[in-house]
């Protein structure tokens, strides 16, 4: 399946389009492959393009002033990567966008963003939706930082998000968590035990 078919899947299962409105879509949206390893953009750059992962799997990160990278998310198939503030303030980004697979993206500027919101009404409603799931995984993420243990913090993003866990590196997933990945280990380790069954009175 190509990344403009992955993305006309992606909006249909959304909202209603009528073949023109896809004409008008296709034609703001940029293709771009990026083998394993290699950067859409760096810390520095002005961002100028958000990012359709049609295929394979981006991560987001920064780096403190120690030198430590701090992943922000990870973005598999059918997700959106994009540095809102660099991107409309043309400020200098903070972040990273790095492949972590071979990836295939679709690309779209701001300019293009405004025609599609202004001339498609079904996109403008799929973008609304997606701005408001964002916020809520956004803010659960930040409670679950300030209140939940390590070991609720990765049961939860198992059960959320299971494909990313199994194809992502453990020191990856444990800066997303925000704990060292000797702590993901530990955990690991501790859930892959077989539990215990409580002794009945014959065997007492």
């Amino acid at each position: 399946m190509s990344s403009l078919a992955v993305f006309h899947a992606f909006l249909e299962a959304r909202a209603s389009f009528s073949a023109h409105d896809f004409v008008v879509i296709d034609s703001v949206m940029t293709p771009r492959s990026l083998p394993a390893g290699e950067f859409l953009q760096r810390a520095g750059d002005v961002a100028t393009h958000a990012a359709f992962v049609a295929k394979g799997c981006m991560r987001s990160y920064s780096i403190d002033a120690k030198g430590k990278e701090h992943i922000v998310m990870f973005a598999p198939e059918t997700w959106w990567l994009a540095d809102g503030a660099s991107l409309m303030g043309g400020t200098p980004s903070s972040f990273f966008f790095q492949a972590l697979e071979d990836t295939d993206l679709l690309l779209i500027d701001s300019r293009g963003h405004t025609r599609l919101i202004t001339e498609v009404p079904g996109y403008a409603e799929a973008f609304q939706s997606g701005i408001q799931r964002h916020t809520s995984a956004k803010d659960r993420r930040i409670v679950s930082a300030m209140s939940a243990t390590p070991e609720e913090r990765y049961l939860d993003f198992l059960e959320r998000y299971p494909s990313i866990a199994m194809r992502v590196p453990q020191f990856m997933l444990a800066s997303y968590l925000g704990i060292t990945p000797e702590t993901l280990s530990r955990i690991r380790k501790k859930l892959s035990r077989p539990k215990r069954k409580p002794k009945s009175r014959q065997d007492a």
